[in-house]
């Protein structure tokens, strides 16, 4: 791989080369970039829908909503997009603190104290990351319920994209967590893991709710 290749911010390299640094034999990017990407792909598919709905014929009364679930969805993979990068940053600062000087105890103090304020960052981004998939997937299914039901397909790939982001990012921070020894810290991310779980799990069941009612071949 060259330098300049491995130099350039993730979410600027063509596809092929994005999807060589992932199969490649470094961390980085690996699944934290891959969820915040899935994120990004599911809002993008959403405002799609919300453009195949706007101006259409029979969709005059939720005009509006669909106006703002496309803003909402172009913010969100603006955010998810950036954090495809910063979830890669944010494990290098845990490999550059685990390699920080022990040879005394005030080093091996200041190690400690840098280990843990990365792992918790490394924690941090990819829970804003969960938080984010799971706006997206919201918006999926406004445009599964309410937008053009011949992009029917589309919406649900977004939803399901947008929770495969999320339970991605779930893993990222339950990974981190494990390490962290803040209790305080670790016990209110964990029941913020399980309510984003929750509304997950309620989100992937309605989905399928709604497409097996429109398509034949599922029913």
């Amino acid at each position: 791989m060259s330098n300049a290749l491995s130099a350039k911010p993730l979410v600027e390299l063509p596809v092929n080369d994005f999807l060589r640094r992932l199969a490649g034999s470094d961390p980085t990017p690996g699944g934290g970039s891959a969820s915040a990407l899935a994120g990004a792909v599911a809002a993008s598919l959403v405002t799609m829908v919300g453009g195949l709905t706007t101006g259409r014929a029979g969709f005059e009364e939720v005009a509006e909503t669909i106006e703002i679930m496309v803003e909402q969805g172009h913010q969100i993979a603006t955010v998810l997009t950036a954090a495809v990068d910063r979830d890669a940053a944010a494990y290098d600062q845990v490999t550059a603190a685990f390699k920080l000087p022990k040879a005394t105890d005030e080093e091996k103090a200041a190690r400690s104290a840098a280990i843990q304020a990365a792992m918790t960052h490394a924690a941090d981004v990819p829970f804003e990351v969960a938080e984010e998939c799971l706006a997206a997937a919201e918006l999926a299914m406004i445009a599964l319920e309410k937008g053009n039901p011949n992009a029917t397909s589309d919406a649900s790939v977004a939803l399901l994209q947008a929770l495969t982001g999320l339970e991605g990012a779930v893993l990222n921070v339950a990974i981190n967590l494990d390490s962290i020894k803040d209790a305080t810290y670790v016990t209110e991310k964990k029941a913020e893991l399980k309510r984003l779980m929750t509304r997950a799990d309620e989100l992937r069941a309605a989905n399928w709710q709604i497409v097996r009612g429109r398509f034949q071949a599922l029913s």
